[in-house]
């Protein structure tokens, strides 16, 4: 019935809509697939065919590699599960409880909080002086706190993605309401911001947790025990250990000549390992993610 109330150039623009919405589609899983389909490629065929969406030869081996590595990938998964899950957790919490007083322009300081947050997106001391700070002064290398802190524990675009979605979306009626029934401001920062920001509070608590579990960079600069790395640090060092053992330098040390490895199979299926908890996780949180980032990136 909706659909005779259109024009004809109104259904042709939602025809070709969808068709340009599935190409784009198309093209946005296709990389994905070609990852998943080259670490299930023999590796004489990666080698000799390239890459393909369909393996003229299936092998497992990288995959069988991998699984004899599963303590140590399980070890570092945990790592970065927990790191992930922590510093998401954290890192949401610091943010609403800042952006909360900004959103309030009854609150005397507001602008000057909202000065020094967007100043740090601005300038900052450099890699230099953040390495004296956290290994002199806080002394965190080679602990948890060395994947948490340092860079990723707060962000100020996240902050003020937070801050204009209380002031656009959450009616400054509904505080003047919980003031007068007697609510404290922990009270109406729990009662009232937290349950009506559900969508900014997912879509900033997803990109947080993108953030801890694609970062490498933080155990590179401050853990050098195996013991501390994540998935991302543990799988980058599999791949030298491997392209070592596959290059000739490396062959008087393994039974007397060069170890054959599927290193063109393993990397893919590390990408596979990597992003598989994303792809997991990233559907129920889609609806949550486009609201969120709209409302939060209202100037109030």
């Amino acid at each position: 019935m909706e659909m005779n109330l259109l024009t004809k150039g109104e259904r042709a623009f939602s025809i070709f809509s969808v068709v340009v919405l599935l190409l784009v589609s198309v093209m946005a899983l296709a990389p994905f697939v070609l990852i998943l389909m080259s670490s299930i490629t023999q590796e004489k065929v990666l080698l000799t065919n390239g890459y393909s969406f369909w393996p003229a030869e299936f092998s497992f081996d990288s995959y069988l590699y991998m699984w004899n590595q599963r303590e140590q990938i399980g070890r570092s998964y945990l790592t970065s599960l927990g790191v992930t899950a922590v510093g998401t957790a954290v890192s949401l919490m610091i943010t609403t409880m800042l952006a909360y007083p900004m959103s309030r322009r009854d609150f005397k300081y507001h602008n000057h909080l909202s000065f020094f947050v967007f100043f740090t997106m601005l300038f900052n001391g450099g890699l230099v002086a953040s390495y004296i700070m956290w290994t002199r002064i806080f002394h965190i290398q080679n602990t948890y706190f060395a994947l948490l802190l340092p860079n990723l524990l707060l962000s100020g675009m996240n902050v003020l993605l937070v801050r204009n979605y209380y002031q656009n979306s959450v009616p400054f009626d509904l505080i003047e309401a919980a003031e007068i029934d007697g609510a404290s401001e922990l009270v109406t920062f729990w009662r009232v911001m937290i349950p009506l920001s559900v969508p900014v509070n997912v879509t900033v608590g997803l990109f947080t947790g993108l953030a801890y579990w694609n970062d490498w960079t933080n155990a590179l600069y401050y853990v050098n025990d195996p013991f501390y790395f994540g998935i991302q640090n543990f799988l980058v060092r599999m791949m030298n250990n491997i392209q070592f053992l596959s290059s000739g330098s490396a062959a008087g040390m393994v039974s007397g000549g060069t170890v054959q490895l599927p290193s063109t199979g393993i990397r893919m299926s590390l990408a596979v390992i990597g992003v598989l908890p994303i792809l997991v996780i990233y559907p129920f949180l889609q609806k949550y993610l486009t609201k969120g980032v709209i409302m939060g990136a209202i100037k109030g």
